[in-house]
Order: C-alpha cells, then structure tokens, then sequence
C-alpha cells in the first residue's frame, strides 16, 4: 500500500496541539486547523490552559472553543468519545479535544476534576516544567515526587476517566505517578533522551514503566527535543523509531505540539526564564523550527519504506490515542 490509500484509511490523531495565546494568537491557532485538516487529520487534542493558569482562565478558554465548534459543526465535533473521532472521519470534519497541560486549573479542588471533564477535559499533565501542589516539573532544581494531594488527584482523575499524563513532569512524580496509577498513564508528547540529552525528554525506564501501565508515548516534534533545528521529517522518525523498538507498535502515537507561532512562544520564554531556564536552549527559538501537519503524510511513507506493517502505521498514526479513549474515557450524560 502507498502512503495516500493509508491515509484513506487510516485514523489520524495528534495528542498535542498547544494553541494557547503563548503560543499564537486565535486566528494562527485556526489556520493551524485547517492546515492539520487538509493533511488528513480526523482528531487534535488542544491545550486549553496550563501551568499557572487558574480555573476560571481554563473556563473561559473552555468556553470560547466549545462556542466555536458550536459555530462551526459543519467542520469540527467535540471529541469527548472514542466514537468522536471516527465519526469526525467519515464525515470530513476534525474532532477537537481539549487538555491541561499542568494542574493549577484544579487549584486544589478535586471536585473540580469532574466538572472540567464534564466540559470535554480528557487529559491533564501532573506539571508543566516547575512545581506545583501536586509534585514537580522537569526543570526543577529538585525531584521531589507525587505529593499526597498529588496521589489523590490520579486517582479522581481515573475514577472519572481522564487521563493522566506525565509529560513535563519531574522524573521521580512522573514515577510515582505509574506506581498508584489504576489505569494507562500517557506521555502525550515526549521525545527519547538516549537520542537527544534533553530535560524536557524522558529516559528508557520512564517509557518503559508507561507502556507498563497500558499506556502510550507521544512523539514531539519540536526542533531541539529532536536533536535537530530543522525538525525534519527523518529526525522525527529517528525517535519514533527508538520507541517503536523499545515499547512496540502498541505505544507509540503522534503528540507534534506544533506550535502555531514560534515569535509568540520567544517572547514568553523572555519573560518566564524559571519556566523555560537557561541552558536548554529554548532562547533559540530564532533557528528552531517545528514539524507541522504537513509531515504526517512524509512521515508515514517514512514508516512504510522502513518495514512497517500497514497495521502497525495506523496504531502510531492515531489507533494507539483511539483504544485508549475507549478503555479509559467514561460517558458522561449530555457529553
């Protein structure tokens, strides 16, 4: 089969689509849609608010976006069922879902879990890059690990049916996190660090104890977490390679975080050096680029001239992300 047939076929999922006003404005965010729509994606995962973001910011971004599928259903569904995105394939139109990428929307409520998975929620980091009430990020000076408030929230968050992610988090919470976990834990997108010796990446242990839990990691296509500016399609293959080998088929999927405007996302590590520190070299977002959109297909044809089953391209393109909305997701009545 050539890669156009497969993408006929095949069900495209990104987990990451971090369109937040640090990383563009409204109108970049939804070019940036179209453009994923036209290179055959059925189903995108959006960042809704992160780290430190409190709850009513995450509410009012919950808000807008909602609004604007309602405005726009001959295009776009909310994805809040695993039947979401396949219904979103066959009729031509993109499923948006939405995340946190960190936990302060929460604040320190956990009925509030419910509530945002109510409004669409079905995932959330444990922290993005610095500490929180629930443990630590992955650019902390320390690794201090899940804090009990932090094991209370895994488990209302499995209860309900979210999933926990542990992109970004510390190593020692992120491990943690696999030890109480009762249900799959994801890497939503995270690159190897035996490929690129990076904070922001995760070591073979870390992946292998996700992959444990019945999880999957996702590959990120930010240039300096692939090793390589460019963020070429052959770099991002490099590393998905590397996890197809480690883990399997099975638990590897698409998260690019392709970032909509690379300008926008210099000017806030300007001004958030504890977030984004010195040294790990995101104040070259002048020469770094992101993979887009446009590579799914490159990459793909790059699976297939590697051996990849037909069977095997579908799970890492978006079978991966769908099995587990099924096994984890919960109905919730008018959702």
């Amino acid at each position: 089969m050539t890669v156009e047939p497969l993408h006929q076929t095949a069900l495209v999922w990104d987990q990451t689509f971090p369109a937040t006003p640090t990383c563009g404005a409204w109108s970049t965010h939804l070019r940036a849609l179209e453009r994923m729509h036209a290179s055959g994606y059925d189903a995108v995962s959006i960042t809704v608010a992160s780290d430190p973001n409190d709850t009513m910011e995450a509410l009012r971004r919950i808000a807008q976006w909602r609004r604007f599928v309602a405005q726009n259903p001959n295009r776009y569904l909310l994805l809040t069922r695993a039947e979401h995105a396949e219904e979103a394939r066959a009729s031509g139109r993109l499923a948006l879902g939405f995340h946190f990428q960190g936990t302060t929307p929460f604040g320190r409520d956990l009925g509030l879990v419910e509530a945002f998975y109510a409004l669409g929620v079905r995932h959330a980091l444990m922290a993005y890059n610095q500490k929180n009430h629930v443990g630590d990020g992955c650019h902390e000076r320390t690794d201090a690990g899940l804090s009990r408030f932090g094991q209370d929230l895994v488990a209302e968050m499995q209860r309900v049916g979210m999933l926990v992610d542990v992109t970004h988090t510390g190593r020692r919470t992120a491990m943690d996190v696999f030890e109480v976990a009762r249900a799959p834990v994801i890497f939503s997108h995270s690159n190897a660090r035996a490929l690129t010796d990076h904070e922001r990446n995760i070591d073979d242990e870390m992946a292998q104890a996700c992959a444990a839990t019945g999880g999957v990691v996702g590959l990120n296509g930010i240039g300096i977490f692939l090793g390589e500016m460019a963020a070429s399609t052959e770099a991002l293959f490099t590393h998905l390679d590397y996890w197809v080998q480690l883990l399997g088929p099975r638990h590897v999927g698409i998260g690019l975080d392709s970032v909509s405007d690379i300008g926008a996302l210099a000017n806030s590590v300007e001004d958030q050096a504890s977030k984004y520190p010195e040294g790990q070299g995101y104040d070259r977002t002048d020469v770094m680029k992101v993979s887009t959109p446009e590579q799914i297909p490159e990459l793909s044809d790059r699976m297939l001239r590697a051996g990849y089953s037909e069977v095997d391209i579908s799970l890492i393109l978006g079978g991966n992300w769908l099995r587990l909305a099924r096994e984890v997701w919960k109905d919730v009545p008018g959702c």
